[in-house]
């Protein structure tokens, strides 16, 4: 009888590997719930606002002021979560989930399949990158049990980590390339630059790619072998089957329950009137949150059909919109307070002094990268930060597009660290921030320079173009 060979330690590990280990296990022990993140902001930018001689009661106001602002947003963010939720869950889609999670063989293979799908995806919107993705790791983990559920879990939010403001869903380029939702001050800063200029250039294209191969390369090399790995059933996390399991009618008004005829008429009408819309104003324009989550609705009635299994799911999507509903507005009451006291001008002023014409992309990057940890909102904090960047970018003669290009770009960098956006994934696979914290910081040591440097290198191909009316 052969012996048995121990299993590898640690240390022979590959580096990365190593690494993402470490860091989960930090990470684990030390780094605390996403509600802790947002209460520790909210005292945090007080304190910033003190210093700069604000007085409390006009910060207190401010943050009380703030606090509801975001409530329409909030609503839409959970209902990203339950359509995506719906028609992931539908049974022709579950079967999508299922064939794609049949794809990888090996729990490294299974972590960067993950990665690259979730990358791909939020470049068609991010709401579908993170539900979807979602769902798909859940399928992927029954059929792999061995692969490292952390490290699986942060390869589903890279699309949110890396590119996802370089896709469709852009809040800032689809913002500018729209002139009737652009606000009047801004206008008269920037004009309008419409999607050729931002998301369709070529050197926005090569970024993409760019973080899409190193982050797919990161994932590969850092995941854990299979005797290392912490697994979703040793985290005390299992899973039902996606689909939504037909129930037998037994009075007439269970018939109703399971009868399609109603579910898919309504779900016609709405799919009309998607077309209408995107018929009379076009995609650009049509195309917003509102949008997204009334064709994942009308989708989601389609695909299911039958109102009791369209229910169910919904039921079964609910708990994930927790952390959502109760963080959003903390989050709202910290924009009212940098938007609303000396803290913007401030910055603002900063902002300009610390700029020349070759240190601008940098500066613009690691600028919008801090920010987005106390306002983690793509399309807010445009607004608010695009009057001043933009304006520098006119003075210093710099391609307006690739300025909003190096915005989402490096948008996205905070989004490894700040636990606002893991929310609905988190919901979807039960873990919390702590869990994807480690191997999210791991991408975050090599996106951050590559980011900083093609932000500058690829400024240095353009020619200034001066606002267009449109």
């Amino acid at each position: 009888m052969a012996p048995i060979e121990p299993a590898p330690s640690r240390a022979e590990a590959a580096p990365l590997a190593r690494a993402g280990m470490r860091l989960a296990d930090a990470c684990e022990r030390y780094f605390p719930d996403a509600f802790v993140f947002a209460l520790a902001a909210v005292l945090m930018v007080l304190l910033a606002g003190l210093l700069l001689g604000e007085r409390p009661g006009k910060l207190v106001r401010a943050f009380g002021d703030g606090f509801w602002v975001l409530v329409p947003f909030t609503m839409q963010m959970a209902l990203i979560i339950v359509g995506g939720f719906v028609v992931a869950s539908s049974p022709p889609v579950a079967a999508l989930i299922r064939r794609l999670a049949s794809l990888p063989r090996s729990p490294r293979g299974a972590v960067a399949f993950v990665a690259f799908f979730a990358m791909l995806t939020s470049l068609l919107s991010w709401g579908l990158s993170l539900v979807f993705t979602g769902l798909l790791v859940r399928e992927v983990t029954r059929r792999i049990p061995r692969v490292d559920y952390r490290a699986i879990g942060s390869a589903a939010y890279l699309g949110l980590g890396s590119v996802w403001a370089l896709g469709l869903s852009s809040s800032a380029a689809q913002l500018q390339a729209t002139r009737s939702v652009i606000p009047a001050p801004l206008l008269a800063v920037t004009g309008v630059i419409p999607l050729s200029q931002t998301l369709f250039l070529w050197q926005s294209l090569l970024l993409a790619a760019a973080l899409i191969a190193l982050s797919v390369a990161i994932a590969w090399l850092s995941c854990p072998r299979p005797e290392h790995a912490r697994t979703a059933e040793e985290m005390g996390i299992r899973f039902e089957p996606l689909i939504v399991e037909r129930g037998r009618a037994a009075t007439p008004g269970e018939r109703w329950d399971e009868s399609p005829v109603l579910g898919v008429a309504v779900a016609v009408v709405m799919l009309v009137y998607l077309f209408l819309l995107f018929r009379d104003k076009g995609a650009a324009a049509a195309f917003d949150l509102n949008t997204f989550n009334f064709a994942f609705l009308a989708l989601g009635l389609l695909l299911h059909g039958r109102p009791r299994s369209f229910l169910t799911a919904v039921a079964r999507s609910v708990p994930a919109t927790s952390g959502v509903l109760i963080q959003f507005p903390f989050y709202a009451g910290i924009f009212g307070l940098i938007s609303n006291t000396a803290i913007a001008p401030f910055m603002a002023g900063l902002f300009v002094k610390a700029t020349t014409r070759s240190t601008f992309p940098v500066v613009v990057a690691l600028y919008s990268a801090l920010l987005g940890l106390f306002v983690p909102s793509g399309g807010g904090k445009w607004v608010v930060e695009a009057p001043y960047v933009m304006a520098a970018a006119n003075a210093w003669q710099i391609h307006l597009g690739w300025t909003v290009q190096i915005y989402n770009a490096a948008e996205a960098l905070p989004n490894l660290i700040n636990p606002f956006w893991m929310l609905p994934l988190m919901g979807i696979l039960n873990v919390r921030a702590r869990d994807l914290a480690g191997f999210s910081i791991l991408q975050l040591a090599f996106h951050a320079p590559v980011v900083l440097f093609l932000c500058w290198l690829l400024a240095q191909t353009f020619t200034y173009l001066p606002p267009a009316a449109g």
